[in-house]
């Protein structure tokens, strides 16, 4: 087989470096187009899929020159650089003769096809999930079919200029009918957004006032101005006022983890009676403060609700009965969804919708009467810009990619406009709902004036017009490719054998995230708004959940969820082989950092009949975000580049396999370390460097016929990676002085800091090192249900091995800590660590692996005065000496 540049190198840094930085992109981006979950960054999309279609290079020169123009090309700022493209579409077109076929079979979001499609590729892309298939066609279809003309390229597309003209018919027609319900003040001044609180009855009968949850008191939070709510209490309940400068911690609420403290009298609501009274219906809402803008003043001014404001609420909500009823008898279907919200129930991803406990079970339900109101006016406005799009004479199927924008839009004021979106005191704004990936209870938020609010339809249909713009300067040069995109199953391809050049894909990883679910939020509007318009996609009350290839529970136990999710995972990797050509190469990222994910991914590729030929691990995430939340998670995800052979695989032999792991993974661990590569993302990439030889055979056996599969292997590979790390962090020369016991508490802060982490993950890296955690009964080690944390010298007893050089490390820096001494020389004197290398190298070395804590503290401290102690200790080992002597 010819080899692809991407098989001999890749300039990981950089490409990762310019990847994590797209993730601050706000403007013009697709992800503003709409929001899906674990999009991969466009830069690593286009800068793989351009390494996989190109030659190696044929020397270094040459190699050296392509690397940099990867570099620049993964660039977000040159996503739109013609003459970049330009060259990379004509560098792929050379090299194929003709435009390769290639597929996405999991193209949720679109950033893959989509750069595909840029590189001047035959786009395929596929997805189960209505609302992603909907989104790639807003993303690659439409532009490409009505908004590339060479003739545009200094004027606008007929299609953007009639999305942009229909967004303005919906939010000139809902205005007409909605502007009474945000009513503006007498100076002129506009509500900007409503500030809600839930509220419970205090459950002490001598009190029994309306208690409002609120989680902190802030209205402004920021260094030069600081407003908040202040509560008045008195025995009738709790009133308001706005203050400035305010004399009180703002940021103790009323409610903390669902449990609930009366402002009123002090007592206290459990957390399970806050569930069962909002179940039992007994919760409310309060309107407590207006944000407001004003043409003729900067920024926002805040009041308290008033009567009026409470009347236009009132009005809203009667409206919206009267209105709910007529378009429920046009449309045949309630306008408010009805359909219900997930039971986050099971032990995956589906616990990460709480929304059930508290009573609200509809997906209508996650909205107040006014947002309501709001919504399904401009659902119904949506539906008659189609019928007058109709009248004037437009194609259908033209109106229909039209419209399709506006339901896109409809989408955006959902997802800022429910009772689940809230108050972002700092940027004085409404966050969206989906802050994360999950449907968390709120109980204080921000209702926005999606008439003349800040945050309304026209800001948010603003984002949806420059992300549609920027789609459409790219496509400019490549009119004739026009993509297909359709709904269907990754285990069960509709195309015939070998009929593909590549396979560029982005797999589920068991239930990181819960698509279907999340995406129900926006499914329900847009079936409402556009689902005559796509019968097939919106036929069903739900996006579909049987077939999708997540690990559910809440049906099943987990290990039937995770065997369903494996076979349909090894089942899509047959299907990518089966439709490649010969020599056909493929790039599958993965990002799962749990060992059994990678155990699945490693039997799934013997199993398929593809050969892995090289892996590259690039950052997707910021890593200060990461080290901010805590979080032992990866920062980077795996590309792993793998060919359709021309040739039959072969039996390999696992003794043979061993050495030949080590000989590899020598060299591209080495590679991978001048990267920068490390902590967990390094081990996640020493995976996929043993894929490399691991997926060149069919199965692999012992001499004495056993089948070795994921699991033994996965071993090794994290055995010969630590052995290599341990050497590293060390600079050489220390590391065959350390116990297993400090070689596993150095590997475990330089892999998950000071994180909690599953046993299993833990366990595997102990064993790695020669360490049974079943057994072990260090100091410093605690399992506590199923999870493992490594104690530093601030959190563990007094139980410390002094024969241990860890122990005897931590023992020395709370000694420090302390301002003992005498006690501290002693020790460093007797157990003769106080002039060893290695006891000093190993501190360093857990300094800088650790954020800013107390342990960090305290060795910086330790090393710090590590000079005078040195000074001290040889002057009373001479003394000592000296008194021996004589």
């Amino acid at each position: 087989m010819d080899e692809r540049f991407i098989e001999r190198t890749f300039p990981v840094s950089k490409v990762s470096e310019n990847s994590a930085r797209e993730k601050n992109i706000r403007h013009g981006h697709i992800s503003t187009l709409h929001i899906w979950w674990s999009r991969k960054p466009l830069g690593s999309s286009r800068a793989t899929i351009y390494a996989s279609l190109i030659p190696a290079a044929d020397d270094d020169l040459e190699e050296v020159k392509v690397k940099r123009f990867i570099e620049d090309l993964s660039l977000w700022e040159n996503s739109l650089n013609q003459g970049m493209i330009e060259r990379a579409r004509r560098d792929i077109g050379e090299y194929h003769g003709r435009p390769p076929r290639v597929l996405d079979p999991f193209g949720g979001g679109g950033s893959i096809p989509l750069e595909a499609l840029r590189l001047g590729c035959e786009t395929y892309s596929m997805d189960l999930n209505p609302v992603a298939v909907l989104i790639q066609k807003c993303t690659l279809e439409y532009p490409q079919k009505y908004g590339v003309d060479e003739s545009w390229a200094d004027s606008e597309p007929p299609l953007l200029r009639d999305v942009k003209r229909w967004g303005e018919w919906v939010l000139g027609e809902a205005e007409e009918e909605l502007s009474r319900f945000y009513p503006p003040d007498e100076d002129g001044s506009v509500p900007a957004a409503y500030i809600w609180a839930r509220t419970l009855p205090c459950q002490n009968p001598d009190c029994g006032v309306e208690v409002p949850l609120k989680t902190g008191f802030w209205l402004v939070r920021k260094k030069n101005r600081q407003i908040a709510l202040k509560p008045v209490v008195s025995g009738d309940g709790v009133d308001f006022e706005i203050v400035e400068d305010p004399d009180f911690d703002p940021s103790r609420g009323t409610i903390s983890r669902a449990i609930v403290t009366c402002p009123v009298c002090g007592s206290t609501i459990p957390a399970n009676d806050t569930r069962r009274l909002f179940q039992e219906g007994k919760a409310g809402e309060r309107l407590i403060a207006v944000a407001l803008t004003h043409t003729q003043r900067r920024g926002k001014t805040y009041r308290l609700a008033t009567e009026r404001d409470l009347e236009a609420y009132m009005e809203a909500q009667q409206y919206l009965e009267k209105k709910r009823d007529e378009l429920m008898d046009q449309w045949g279907i309630d306008p408010v969804p009805d359909e219900p919200t997930p039971l986050g129930k099971g032990s995956g991803a589906e616990r990460a919708f709480s929304v059930r406990n508290y009573g609200l079970d509809s997906w209508g339900d996650l909205f107040n009467a006014r947002q309501k109101l709001a919504l399904i006016t401009f659902t119904e406005k949506i539906r008659q810009a189609h019928q007058e799009m109709l009248k004037e004479g437009y194609e259908e199927d033209y109106s229909k990619a039209v419209v399709s924008y506006l339901g896109l839009g409809l989408d955006r004021i959902a997802d800022r406009n429910g009772s689940l979106s809230i108050w972002n005191n700092i940027a004085e704004k409404q966050e969206h709902t989906f802050g994360r990936q999950a449907l968390p209870m709120v109980w204080d938020y921000a209702e926005t004036n999606v008439i003349k609010g800040v945050q309304g339809w026209k800001k948010q249909f603003s984002y949806t017009l420059n992300a549609l713009e920027k789609i459409f300067k790219s496509f400019l040069k490549i009119s004739g490719l026009v993509p297909h995109v359709f709904q269907g199953s990754a285990v069960s391809l509709p195309f015939d054998d070998e009929y593909f050049d590549a396979v560029f894909t982005d797999p589920p990883y068991y239930d990181n995230v819960p698509y279907s679910y999340l995406s129900d939020f926006f499914y329900v509007w847009l079936k409402r708004a556009l689902g005559d318009l796509y019968p097939d996609l919106f036929m069903t009350p739900l996006t579909p959940k049987r077939g999708e290839m997540v690990a559910y529970t809440n049906d099943k136990s987990m290990d039937e969820a995770r065997e369903e999710f494996e076979s349909m995972l090894r089942d899509s990797f047959r299907e990518i082989h089966r439709v490649l050509r010969p020599g056909g190469i493929a790039n599958i990222v993965y990002a799962h950092k749990t060992t059994h994910g990678w155990e699945t991914v490693i039997n799934s590729l013997l199993d398929s009949g593809l050969v892995v030929t090289a892996s590259w691990p690039i950052f997707t995430e910021m890593r200060a975000r990461m080290r901010a939340q805590g979080s032992a998670a990866l920062a980077s995800s795996i590309y792993i580049v793998a060919r359709k052979p021309d040739f039959e695989k072969k039996t390999g032999y696992y003794e043979e396999v061993q050495v030949e792991l080590k000989e590899v993974l020598g060299e591209k661990l080495e590679y991978l370390w001048e990267e920068g590569i490390s902590g967990p993302d390094f081990f996640i990439a020493a995976i996929g460097a043993g894929l490399e030889v691991i997926g060149k055979y069919s199965e692999i056996l012992k001499y004495n016929g056993e089948e070795v599969r994921g699991s033994r292997l996965l071993d090794d590979i994290r055995s010969v990676a630590a052995d290599f790390a341990i050497r590293r962090i060390l600079d050489n020369g220390f590391a065959d002085e350390l116990s297993p016991l400090t070689r596993f508490y150095l590997f475990y802060r330089w892999n998950f800091e000071n994180s909690r982490v599953e046993f299993d993950e833990a366990r595997k890296l102990a064993g790695s090192l020669g360490i049974d955690l079943n057994t072990s009964r260090a100091g410093f080690i605690r399992i506590q249900r199923g999870k493992v944390t490594v104690l530093g010298p601030d959190k563990r007893g007094e139980d410390h091995d002094t024969t241990e050089l860890i122990d005897a490390l931590h023992l020395a820096a709370r000694l420090w800590s302390e301002g003992r001494k005498e006690e501290l020389e002693k020790l460093l004197l007797e157990t003769g660590y106080g002039t060893s290398e290695s006891f000093y190298r190993v501190a360093q070395a857990i300094i800088e692996f650790l954020p800013n804590c107390r342990e960090k503290q305290w060795l910086e401290g330790l090393i710090v005065n590590r000079e005078t102690m040195m000074k001290s200790l040889k002057e009373k080992t001479r003394q000592k000496t000296l008194k021996d002597y004589k």
